[in-house]
């Protein structure tokens, strides 16, 4: 109803999951490395509780998709089980043969052999059973004696157990309490904080391809106190305010529309959320604690920076000056003057410094710079380009040669892009904005200011929220369409031809043809198919077909490996 009217391409707060949209906060990779660490420890099960709402099943799945090739899993929703159907529903999930009415006895037989099975070609097997709070105590004792065929040093069967709060009463009982011993990995998911919440939001809405800033401060706050920070009232209420804001013309979610869409969400809820928007003294009590846990990983950063390895980048910052010594053209008085594809392979190719031992002054140093500004134009000049202070702004027309966006997303998503972004940084209360300038398997290079730094990607993420500002280089300015002329259309039959692997045609005109390559690109990329080429398409087109521009691999997008 709304997408035509914010630019979205999709709907950007459905309440159906999608992997499109996963988002892991802090808490949420928290969470992730808990569970991790409990069930490779040779442990038989790991437990994750938390709120309705809490994003339970998101950390489940993004667990399961970062599995490799040596664990087979196993997902199974809404257990209202007998023991009998359990059995049944894990035999099915890995396909393995049973007799028809078959027993207990022969089920277990059944897994028993099965995972013998993958032991012996070196495979692990988990199970992951969500809403395991509706499991009966006995249902649940014959999870445990599944879990007791075991080697030397690991259990055969690795069970992770996901619930709402519920669930841990249940492990304190007596009769469940050689379960509850066996639990080696627990976590309790809590909601999002306000600068979480704020976070959310800006990533759907940029996911769907709209414009990161359309709530603002106010709405986002105001969203977060009546969500109590649970993302899928989050999704609710933003939805409802985009609707709101659509019926009343307006481009941007205000507070009072967000007031307004809170009220009419929840009053459907159940009681203890009617009054969350107007009273939310004791939402900062309950929600805004975090666990020890969390401070206790905090310390732990200092340690893991001692791993830290950096060197001067003196080379590399003459090849950046360089770069800005050149003559640039004035465009609305603006610097964007773009250097030969010399610079970028002078960039690439500088020498590195051996690295140096560890010092306080490290640790000290990543977090000297502050300026947001000054971190986005370092990011120009590894570009070549020379940017000004409105460049470094990084507003979305602040330069016509180039548009500077922020994204919220994972380290994976940064790397598929394979562009240099500034990062901001945290650590004990500060926060610093650097330029991911190189990304490899284990480690990464940040530029900042005069030094150079290589850090291990496991430092990275700690000291990271998931925020990142990027450029890309923009050839097309408007939305082409069917009948149009001119060298911007042909430019565009260019471009989709390099990416469909077709040969161009050489018109300026946007006829039939090139309509249908529009659709087949829209298709591909699995946007709403119009043959249009609009804002959205064109987005995705021009960041498939960047020239000359420096990559984190450390060859430039579009060179031959």
């Amino acid at each position: 109803m709304y997408k035509d009217f914010f630019g979205f391409h999709e709907v950007p707060f459905s309440i159906v999951p999608s992997s499109r949209y996963l988002f892991l906060s802090q808490r949420h990779r928290e969470a992730m490395q808990h569970l991790q660490a409990g069930l490779g420890q040779g442990g038989g099960f790991a437990m994750l509780t938390g709120e309705v709402g809490t994003g339970k099943t998101t950390v489940a799945k993004a667990m399961l998709a970062a599995l490799d090739d040596k664990t087979a899993s196993g997902l199974i929703l809404n257990p209202t089980f007998s023991s009998q159907d359990l059995l049944e529903a894990i035999c099915d999930e890995f396909a393995i043969v049973y007799p028809e009415s078959a027993s207990l006895k022969q089920l277990s037989q059944a897994i028993y052999r099965y995972l013998q099975q993958n032991e012996e070609q070196g495979i692990n097997t988990l199970v992951v059973i969500d809403e395991a709070q509706h499991l009966s105590a006995d249902v649940l004792e014959q999870l445990r004696l599944l879990t007791n065929l075991e080697t030397d040093d690991r259990k055969l069967l690795k069970v992770l157990l996901i619930g709402q709060p519920e669930l841990q009463d249940k492990l304190r009982t007596t009769q469940l309490r050689q379960l509850a011993q066996r639990i080696t990995g627990r976590y309790h998911l809590l909601p999002l904080t306000e600068g979480e919440t704020r976070q959310y939001i800006e990533f759907r809405l940029s996911m769907a391809g709209g414009e990161a800033s359309l709530f603002s401060k106010g709405a986002a706050s105001v969203i977060n106190r009546a969500s109590q920070g649970i993302p899928r009232l989050i999704n609710l209420i933003g939805d409802k305010s985009l609707q709101y804001a659509y019926h009343s013309g307006q481009k941007e979610v205000s507070k009072s529309l967000a007031q307004k869409a809170s009220e009419d969400i929840l009053s459907f809820q159940a009681p203890g959320f009617a009054n969350a928007a107007s009273d939310h003294s004791s939402q900062k009590i309950a929600f805004r604690w975090r666990p020890i846990a969390s401070y206790v990983a905090l310390a732990t950063i200092g340690v893991a920076l001692a791993s830290l390895m950096y060197f001067k980048g003196a080379d590399v910052m003459t090849a950046l000056q360089a770069s800005q010594s050149s003559t640039s053209l004035e465009n609305d008085n603006r610097h964007a003057q773009l250097e030969s594809s010399a610079v970028q392979e002078q960039i690439a190719s500088a020498p590195v410094a051996e690295p140096q031992p560890y010092s306080e002054a490290l640790l000290q140093s990543v977090f000297l710079r502050q300026d947001k500004v000054a971190a986005i134009q370092e990011l120009y000049n590894v570009w070549g380009y020379q940017a000004s202070v409105l460049d470094g702004m990084c507003e979305s027309e602040s330069n016509s040669l180039f548009i500077c966006q922020k994204r919220l997303g994972t380290l994976q998503q940064v790397a598929s892009t394979n562009l240099p972004v500034v990062m901001p940084m945290y650590f004990d209360g500060k926060e610093s904005f650097v330029v991911l300038y190189k990304l490899s398997q284990t480690h990464a290079e940040l530029l900042n200011g005069a030094e150079r730094f290589q850090i291990p990607i496991a430092t990275l993420e700690s000291l990271w929220t998931g925020e990142f500002y990027f450029i890309w280089q923009r050839a097309l300015t408007s939305t082409l369409r069917l009948n149009q002329q001119g060298e911007a259309v042909r430019l565009l039959d260019e471009k989709l031809s390099q990416v469909l692997g077709s040969r161009p045609s050489g018109s300026d005109v946007f006829d039939q043809q090139l309509q249908r390559k529009v659709e087949v690109f829209q298709r591909w990329q699995k946007m709403d198919v119009d043959g249009i080429a609009g804002r959205n398409t064109l987005q995705k087109l021009e960041l498939l077909t960047q020239v000359d521009a420096p990559s984190l691999s450390g060859k430039l997008v579009g060179e031959e490996s």
